[in-house]
């Protein structure tokens, strides 16, 4: 497949596994990314980790602000086939329509379930046992073209989004290496989607990262799950802020909201039980264990 002329479309490190088999058993002409993002105090330009894998393998880089109106340099580098793996933009139609072998799209769950664009944090938060890889056709839609294959991975009670990531990224690396010479060679059998069993996730916003204890202490320990470790949820105790990375719960009696601490433990009450905190970020500190961060708070433990 040396000589097949891939265009990958991609952002983020959860792209790179099958950006690195594509530039190993391909000829990747074009890498389309988005822009260099600005980011700390210094507000210094820093290249998404799908620019910097194609840079270090001298493939041109391409980060247009808008893909529905600038596809011409796409379609100039020849492609005779386009992936896209968490790129995030819907791709025009006269774009997917011109390589050979079409465009192709990674994502992130056992689609039609939890179409758009956090597959892996809803899947965590609705508490699924499993969770997979899809590799479809696109059309003009929202992750609603043919599929061409699923592959899927159990998610543990204690696997977070940081663990979920990495299965699903290491997937989609096996899932091209899989699939991607049947489609050269035409021996792939398309399946549509069944739109009466489509979900949709939304983008997640910094409203979503505030816990709600008046829900199922389950529900509750899911959500930290599925913010961690980043950008992990929030909470207000002892009069500030803090973000939680890891918990763990029980489910007993208890008083929805109030604080339950001791020396060594610090936990709040749900609807049907207590979420304890196990690693906590209070703002402007760095994470810290629950003992280490109880240790200046001892006017609230009685």
């Amino acid at each position: 497949m040396k000589n097949l002329r891939v265009v990958f479309m991609g952002t983020p490190e959860f792209s790179l596994l099958p950006l690195q088999y594509l530039i190993d058993n391909t000829n990747v002409v074009l890498v389309v990314t988005k822009k260099d993002a600005v980011v700390g105090r210094k507000k210094e330009l820093v290249p998404s980790p799908v620019k910097k894998l194609a840079l270090a393998h001298n493939i041109p880089v391409y980060t247009p602000g808008s893909i529905k109106k600038y596809y011409g340099k796409i379609i100039d580098s020849k492609p005779d086939i386009i992936i896209t793996c968490a790129y995030g933009k819907i791709i025009p139609k006269e774009l997917i329509d011109y390589p050979k072998y079409g465009c192709l799209n990674i994502h992130a769950s056992i689609l039609p379930k939890y179409r758009g664009s956090s597959p892996m944090q809803y899947a965590i938060m609705n508490g699924e046992k499993e969770t997979g890889i899809t590799l479809m056709y696109m059309d003009e839609f929202m992750d609603t073209g043919d599929i061409i294959d699923i592959i899927k991975c159990p998610i543990n009670e204690k696997d977070n989004l940081g663990i979920i990531h990495d299965k699903l990224s290491l997937i989609g690396e096996n899932i091209l290496r899989k699939n991607l010479p049947k489609i050269i060679e035409n021996k792939i059998t398309r399946t549509k989607q069944d739109e009466k069993l489509a979900t949709y996730t939304k983008m997640i916003t910094s409203e979503m990262e505030e816990l709600d204890f008046k829900a199922p202490v389950r529900s509750v320990y899911n959500k930290i799950r599925a913010f961690s470790p980043y950008p992990l949820v929030k909470t207000k105790v002892f009069a500030e802020e803090i973000k939680i990375k890891e918990a763990h719960y029980e489910e007993k009696e208890s008083i929805v909201g109030k604080v339950y601490v001791n020396k060594n433990s610090l936990g709040i009450g749900c609807l049907d039980g207590i979420i304890y905190f196990d690693i906590v970020k209070p703002s402007g500190k760095k994470e810290m264990n629950i003992k280490n961060y109880l240790n200046g708070k001892q006017k609230y433990i009685k």
